[in-house]
């Protein structure tokens, strides 16, 4: 058994659609479980709604739902047509109407939240429709192409938390109940198609496991079903040395360790999620991340790190932070200090990515979208704070970068011309990280790049 995931620009239109569908026909012996996300930009536009539903925007709450049910329509008619060239033409009323109830759905809850606040859960079924939407149309569809495809409502099985709009899965609820769904389903199907960003609490409450989340669906449904591989389907060619879109000579990565993509997922990059390595990783399950738009591309394979080489494998970055730096003397031959800092930072909720400590001062970086005033003015009890503003972390990530010889002057070299305002090296030796003025962010990332990768390294 496989598991195969597919983003949103994978199902993103009909032509997509019928690549996905060529793909998942190659993978018939491997009994794959299909684990699909919204098309792309839907979950987007679900979240607008939801913003105009509580704003009390009738009219554009209406406008977007028509938007929705048409673009899902024009997908099912381009796919129709596509069959019709080999098979008789499909009956689409049925899964129309699927389409209908769906957005029907959607209207019925904005009617009655028009102006007020959505409760969490319902907000949670509404910005997971586009799954159940995409679900359903890749499902009628394979079947009308003659592949046998069972459809697993991700509600029977992804049991999580009431943490509705971020929630976390119940690990042995989904273990008990996932195999016996998904071996049911296979009875009379060569394919399964399932859900993923989606769950529901022991109660049955709507929950979303967080945006970009369809890749640890895949990942956790992997270990439970103790799959061959996990294939992550996107619409790049794997892992690269860096963001292509920032650097031009970026590099493939035919391979890397389960801890090198757990770094590079927690620090910016977003071919992955952060969440989906460690499942992967408890059974040592392969996971590959592949181009839809592009199948013959080798991709990456992430496995166990005796199977990897040491050695740099891509630069990554978080675009916006902030460094919090505390000072006090009180540090100074102190013990139980530092506890004091981070039992603030759990009461706000607040995760810290990098430290850097001295006798006197602790500096931290945290993610500028999150609100940090309470923070502040709680620290500042315990000392002199100062927040800077508008920076970024570059990160090198890698295997053993401690047994890179010169890696930290090839670094310095690299920035002479920027300011650092931090720098950090991680315990495990898997990453090297930097905080650089965001404006200059781009500059020492290519600069990074071609230290390490362009110049004959």
């Amino acid at each position: 058994m496989i598991v195969m995931k597919f983003g949103g620009t994978s199902v993103g239109d009909a032509a997509a659609m019928s690549r996905t569908i060529s793909i998942v026909r190659e993978k018939l012996r491997s009994k794959p479980v299909v684990v699909v996300s919204a098309c792309a930009g839907v979950t987007n536009q679900l979240h607008q709604l939801v913003d105009l539903t509580e704003a009390g925007e009738r009219d554009s709450c209406e406008e977007i739902i028509t938007k929705l049910k048409d673009r899902h329509k024009d997908i099912v008619d381009g796919l129709a047509l596509s069959v019709a060239v080999k098979r008789p033409t499909p009956d689409t009323s049925g899964i129309y109407a699927t389409i209908e109830k769906f957005c029907n759905s959607l209207w019925t809850l904005c009617k009655a939240h028009l102006g007020g606040q959505i409760p969490d859960a319902d907000k949670a079924y509404m910005l997971s429709m586009g799954e159940y939407m995409s679900s359903n149309i890749l499902c009628f569809m394979m079947n009308a192409l003659g592949l046998k495809t069972a459809l697993a409502d991700a509600r029977h099985f992804m049991i999580t938390s009431a943490n509705y709009m971020s929630a976390m899965p119940n690990v042995p609820e989904v273990v008990k109940r996932a195999t016996n769904i998904i071996d049911k389903a296979f009875k009379n199907a060569d394919v399964v198609v399932t859900q993923g960003f989606m769950g529901v609490t022991m109660e049955g409450d709507p929950t979303i496991l967080g945006r970009g989340s369809s890749d640890y669906t895949a990942s956790l449904l992997g270990m439970v079903l103790d799959a061959d591989r996990i294939e992550i389907w996107t619409d790049v060619d794997g892992i690269c040395t860096a963001d292509p879109n920032l650097v031009e000579n970026t590099r493939g990565i035919g391979k890397i360790s389960y801890e090198e993509a757990a770094e590079l997922a927690r620090f910016g990059a977003k071919v992955l999620h952060p969440l989906s390595i460690e499942p992967a990783a408890s059974k040592n399950i392969p996971l590959y991340v592949l181009n839809s738009m592009n199948p013959s591309a080798e991709g990456t394979v992430v496995l166990a790190s005796s199977c990897i080489f040491d050695g740099v494998k891509s630069i990554s970055y978080n675009e916006n932070i902030r460094v919090i730096n505390i000072y006090s003397p009180k540090m100074i031959n102190t013990s139980g200090f530092m506890a004091k800092i981070f039992t603030i930072f759990e009461k706000q909720g607040v995760s810290v990515d990098m430290i850097s400590t001295s006798e006197a001062s602790v500096s931290v970086t945290v993610d500028a979208s999150v609100a940090i005033d309470p923070l502040v003015k709680e620290l500042s009890r315990l000392g002199n704070i100062r927040v800077d503003r508008d920076k970024s972390q570059v990160s090198i990530i890698g295997k053993n970068i401690i047994g890179v010889k010169g890696a930290v002057a090839a670094v310095f070299d690299a920035v002479s011309d920027s300011k650092i305002y931090m720098m950090s090296q991680g315990s495990s030796f898997l990453n090297l990280s930097i905080v650089v003025d965001r404006p200059e962010m781009v500059n020492v990332i290519r600069k990074l790049h071609k230290v390490f990768f362009e110049n004959g390294n």
